[in-house]
């Protein structure tokens, strides 16, 4: 009898160890967002999930530095004024960055932060991940984004994925069904998020979407695609997407600190938004699309890539009452050809050709949910860099 029960304390003891990182990585996840813990949090990923690094470039770039540039004391958005300095703190903001005609105008870091913090991108990383599915056709490993998705990913077969062109997962109108609301407890991104917090693997939770719509006909956000794309470089390049972005990004554009993509148990990046970097290392991928995809005269990206990822092509992707979408960036409503990546909880990439300016805002808005609190709308932000980016120029 008292071997039995050493045997159960054993088994016991067994499963606690087993089980105890994921109940810790579980309760972190609930957690993450709390008013208390964000800031922290955002910049402290790494010590969260397990991570692959990506090494600072051989030759980092570093921005010249242009005259200081004064923000904008108020701007205006949908008749109401908002006192910027409020707005930026009210917004939680962590890093705001300003760069006219690939100058630091503005440089300025809050609640902790530093030019060496790295920030979790959230879905800014989208942008990332279509600049690499972009090189990769212009290399010939994907032959054409015409293509289907499971002639890259044949895990897909099955799903609400296949038959589905990478084009229009690009687009995000794949016609798959999900439910992106971070505020929702059992929303499908948050059940998604429960189950990368315990390891699971992200290409299995692809594989469990389902059609809901026919592909190319509506324009509806799902994050999991960005995945696919993820999953369809990985099969593409026969690489890592932390080693291929090393290779093809991250050394060309100079980038000044080390950074990492944040893995699930399989290894695989989370591609939909787990990339951290400094604020201006994110700043480089702007500055790279606001050149066309050159770099100091060298073609990273395709100019033609660049162009078709910013320009919506289908109705259902043009702006109206909301943004526009073309591969994995927002497209504006406005005159000025502006483009923008967004991450949830305030994370933004902001580019205007117009006045050859680049703003990167990082945030940690643990009331971002609030559809009622202003300094969580993406359209307010919008009018806030217009007003910056006039000031500027």
């Amino acid at each position: 009898m008292k071997k039995f029960f050493i045997g159960i304390l054993v088994a016991l003891l067994v499963v606690g160890i087993w089980a105890f990182p994921k109940i810790k990585a579980l309760n972190t996840t609930y957690h993450l967002f709390d008013e208390g813990q964000i800031v922290e949090n955002f910049r402290s990923v790494k010590e969260i999930w397990p991570t692959r690094q990506l090494n600072k470039a051989a030759k980092p770039y570093r921005y010249a530095q242009g005259e200081r540039l004064s923000l904008p004391l108020t701007f205006s958005s949908d008749g109401t004024i908002f006192d910027t300095a409020a707005f930026l703190k009210d917004s939680w903001t962590t890093g705001l960055l300003v760069i006219q005609a690939d100058e630091i105008r503005l440089e300025n870091y809050y609640r902790g932060n530093t030019e060496s913090t790295q920030n979790i991108s959230w879905s800014m990383a989208k942008s990332f991940i279509s600049a690499l599915v972009g090189i990769a056709v212009s290399e010939g490993y994907i032959k054409s984004i015409e293509d289907p998705v499971e002639a890259y990913a044949p895990e897909l077969i099955g799903s609400g994925y296949e038959g589905v062109s990478i084009k229009d997962v690009l687009q995000m109108s794949t016609g798959v069904g999900f439910n992106e609301d971070y505020g929702d407890f059992y929303s499908d991104i948050n059940r998604w998020g429960r189950d990368f917090s315990l390891g699971n693997s992200q290409d299995a939770f692809a594989g469990t979407l389902e059609r809901e719509v026919q592909p190319g006909t509506l324009n509806h956000y799902v994050s999991i695609n960005t995945h696919v794309l993820g999953m369809i470089i990985t099969r593409a390049t026969a690489r890592t997407i932390t080693d291929y972005m090393q290779e093809k990004l991250y050394e060309p554009l100079g980038m000044e600190y080390l950074g990492y993509w944040v893995i699930d148990g399989d290894g695989m990046e989370m591609a939909l938004g787990g990339l951290n970097l400094t604020i201006r290392d994110f700043a480089k991928l702007s500055s790279l699309y606001l050149h066309d995809g050159d770099w100091n005269g060298e073609q990273i990206v395709p100019s033609s890539w660049v162009k078709d990822s910013i320009t919506p092509d289908a109705p259902h992707l043009l702006p109206s009452e909301s943004f526009g979408y073309g591969y994995q960036w927002w497209i504006t409503d406005g005159d000025s050809r502006e483009f923008m990546a967004m991450g949830v909880y305030g994370q933004y990439m902001y580019i205007n050709p117009e006045t050859n300016t680049v703003i990167v805002k990082l945030s940690a808005n643990p009331f971002y949910n609030d559809i009622s609190y202003a300094p969580s709308s993406d359209f307010v932000h919008l009018e806030m860099f217009r007003a910056i980016a006039t000031a500027v120029k």
